[in-house]
């Protein structure tokens, strides 16, 4: 009896505890809820730039508030190089579900290939599948566009190339002309490369990629400026690829200045398709004599690539 009574009284009393600081506990447990799960936080690899620019910027706790934020948590997960990666949408951001559904949008990929032109070529997509709930948790799986066996290969063939045209004492610029003359001496535009993917789907070379003027000694724009996107990492030089509704070219920040890089257009395709041509019409100019030559391929969005104004 003595035991029951002490027993009752005991609750009696956690009751009146918990009544008078409920508020408390209900503080406290709104606060649990609402609280955004910590990310787990994964190493970078070795091709990870780390590098801010106008249109994304590195994030250190992959939490957005907002729109800007988001894309900077996309571009942060690309330039790291991460295969996987799950990070969480905060209560206060009410439309971060919204809007990583249309980030990650196949009617809205340009926002997600505009992102890659800021990583190391290594490091970019050839797709991506994000994955998202109702309770904020959004996981991005990348499908790196270059396998590790490209990667072996492409550095092994840039230290070869290395050797056979670079001096002890060429300045940066000096590298960079010598790799811009021996990648168009040494490759010609795929004519066929959009009517073979457009007829059959698959194609002779792999002319989007480094791999084509690096092996296969044919390019399309983007051949062409992964294969100076990799190189001017490697002389850790700062630079992005622009990108215009057709074309691809490289934009290089080289003696206080951004100018642009175009190896496609200095390999201009001859009259009779057997002359391989060179010229430096395209090589490290300013965005004032670009535009001068009053070609569409590089009309490009000046609200994106801010730092070419």
């Amino acid at each position: 009896m003595k035991k029951r009574l002490f027993t009752i009284i005991l609750c009696l009393l956690l009751s009146a505890v918990v009544i008078y600081k409920l508020d408390t506990i209900v503080n406290i447990l709104t606060d649990y809820f609402k609280s955004t799960p910590s990310v787990a936080k994964i190493e970078k690899n070795k091709y990870a730039k780390s590098v801010n620019y106008e249109h994304v910027q590195i994030t250190n706790d992959y939490i957005a508030y907002n729109y800007q934020e988001l894309l900077n948590v996309f571009y942060t997960i690309l330039d790291s190089g991460y295969d996987t990666f799950t990070f969480y949408c905060p209560s206060e951001y009410e439309d971060c579900i919204s809007d990583v559904e249309s980030i990650s949008s196949p009617d809205n990929i340009s926002v997600l290939t505009t992102i890659g032109n800021y990583v190391n070529p290594f490091n970019n997509f050839s797709s991506l599948k994000v994955v998202y709930d109702t309770a904020g948790e959004v996981t991005v799986e990348v499908t790196h566009l270059y396998s590790e066996e490209d990667i072996l290969n492409i550095n092994n063939k840039i230290d070869s190339i290395w050797k056979e045209i670079i001096k002890p004492d060429m300045s940066n610029e000096d590298i960079i002309k010598a790799y811009h003359d021996y990648i168009i001496n040494n490759t010609r535009y795929d004519e066929k490369y959009d009517e073979e993917l457009k007829n059959t789907g698959t194609t002779t070379h792999q002319a989007h990629k480094a791999n084509g003027p690096l092996f296969e000694g044919y390019a399309i724009c983007s051949g062409y400026t992964d294969v100076m996107a990799i190189l001017l990492d490697r002389l850790n030089i700062k630079n992005f690829k622009v990108a215009s509704d057709t074309h691809v070219w490289n934009a290089v920040y080289i003696n206080n200045e951004w100018k642009h890089l175009d190896l496609t257009w200095d390999d201009p395709v001859s009259s009779d398709h057997t002359k391989n041509n060179l010229i430096h019409k395209f090589y490290l100019i300013d965005t004032k004599s670009l535009e001068e030559f009053d070609i569409d391929d590089h009309t490009f969005d000046k609200s994106i690539y801010l730092e070419l104004k």
